[in-house]
C-alpha cells in the first residue's frame, strides 16, 4: 500500500497588493477529488500541514462558478472546439467560462432535443450561438433570442436552463464542502515539522493541491525542503497541482549549487490565468509561473488557458490548474502502480 504525504497549506490569509489579509486556503475541488481517488485506489493518504493546523477551504474556490458538473464541462469543451480547427487559435478566458452562460449549453441542447431536434442538430445550434457569444462578449441566451438561434425554444426554457445549471453548481459546491468538513484527516492533520527524516523517508510520494494558500506557507519552508530532498533522493513521485506547485520553490540546492529541479519540465497556474481571476486582479505580490522560470524550470503550459494539462518529467508530476485535477491524480496513480 503506497503511502502518500498529502501536503495541504494551512494558510488562512493572503496579502494581495490591493487587499491585505484576504481569506485564503486550499482549493476544495482539487483537494477532494484527488484525496478521494487516492483512497479509493488503496493508497495510505496522510494529510499534513506545515504547522499541524487544520487547513481551510479557500472561500473563492467554493463559489458556484468553480463547481460546474463534469457533464456540463465536457459538453462545453465539445462546443468550443468547434470555434477553430487549431486549438492554438482558441482563446478561452475565465470570463467566457463563467460569465457568458456558455456552460449551460448541454442543458439548452437537451431542451432542443425534447422539441424534436436530433442531438447533432441541437449541438450545431448551441455551437453557432456560443461562437457568436464568445466572439462578441454577449450572453448565450441573449444571442439565441436576438439572432434567431433559439431553435424554437421559448425564452423561459432558455433562461430556466441557466438557472438549473446554477442550482446544480451550488449543490455540488455545498456537497464538496460538506465532504471535506467530514474528513477527519483534514480536521486533524499531521504536523510536518514534527516528522523526523526517518519518518519522511517512509512515504512513497508527496502530493500538494492548490489554492493561493500554498504560496504563503510552502515556499522557503525548511520542512518542505526536507521532505522534497528525501523523497527526491529515493526517486519517489513528487506531485503538485495549480498553486500547490509553489512547494517546489522550497527545494534545496543540488551539489552543483543549482536548484533541485533546475532544468525539469513543469507547469503550474499560469500568469495569464492569474490575471484573469478575480483574486489575481487584486494584485499579485509575485507570480508563480514566473518564479518557477526564474528558479530554473522549463515551463510547459497548455496551448490555451484553463485547458487540462499535466506534465511528467522523471519523478516530477505537475498539473496546471483545477481543470487538470483528474489528469494529475491519474498520473500519480500510474507512477505508484495503482
Amino acid at each position: 500500500m503506497p503511502r502518500i504525504a498529502y501536503l495541504v497549506s494551512s494558510a488562512r490569509e493572503f496579502d494581495f497588493r490591493d487587499s491585505a489579509n484576504h481569506p485564503t486556503g486550499y482549493w476544495a475541488e482539487e483537494a477532494l477529488k484527488s484525496y478521494e481517488q487516492f483512497v479509493a485506489a488503496g493508497a495510505d493518504v496522510v494529510v499534513m500541514t506545515p504547522d499541524g493546523k487544520a487547513p481551510v477551504a479557500d472561500p473563492y474556490g467554493l463559489e458556484l462558478i468553480f463547481h460546474y458538473p463534469d457533464e456540463d464541462r465536457d459538453y462545453f469543451a465539445s462546443v468550443y472546439r468547434t470555434f477553430h480547427h487549431d486549438p492554438d487559435d482558441i482563446r478561452i478566458t475565465l470570463h467566457h467560462i463563467t460569465g457568458q452562460q456558455l456552460m449551460a449549453g448541454r442543458r439548452i441542447a437537451s431542451r432542443l432535443v425534447d422539441t424534436g431536434k436530433s442531438p447533432a442538430e441541437a449541438h450545431e445550434i448551441v455551437s453557432k450561438a456560443a461562437k457568436i457569444a464568445w466572439a462578441q462578449d454577449r450572453l448565450l441566451v441573449d444571442v439565441m433570442l436576438a439572432d434567431g438561434l433559439d431553435g424554437g425554444l421559448p425564452e423561459e426554457a432558455l433562461r430556466s436552463a441557466v438557472e438549473e445549471l446554477k442550482a446544480a453548481s451550488q449543490a455540488l459546491s455545498d456537497e464538496r464542502k460538506a465532504k471535506l468538513d467530514a474528513i477527519e484527516d483534514f480536521r486533524s492533520p499531521v504536523t510536518l515539522s514534527e516528522l523526523s527524516d526517518e519518518q519522511l523517508a517512509e512515504f512513497d510520494a508527496v502530493f500538494a493541491p492548490g489554492g493561493h494558500g500554498p504560496m504563503v506557507d510552502l515556499p522557503e519552508n525548511p520542512d518542505v525542503s526536507r521532505l522534497l530532498a528525501i523523497l527526491h533522493a529515493k526517486n519517489a513521485p513528487i506531485v503538485s497541482l495549480c498553486h500547490g506547485v509553489a512547494m517546489l520553490l522550497a527545494a534545496p540546492e543540488r551539489a552543483d549549487g543549482q536548484w533541485l529541479f533546475e532544468g525539469y519540465r513543469m507547469t503550474s497556474f499560469t500568469d495569464e490565468e492569474e490575471d484573469q481571476n478575480r483574486l489575481g486582479q487584486l494584485g499579485m505580490p509575485w507570480y508563480l509561473d514566473s518564479a518557477l522560470k526564474n528558479a530554473g524550470a522549463v515551463f510547459d503550459d497548455a496551448p490555451f488557458a484553463w485547458a487540462s494539462h499535466v506534465v511528467v518529467d522523471r519523478n516530477l508530476i505537475t498539473g496546471q490548474q483545477p481543470n487538470s485535477t483528474e489528469a494529475t491524480t491519474a498520473a500519480t496513480l500510474k507512477a505508484l502502480d495503482l
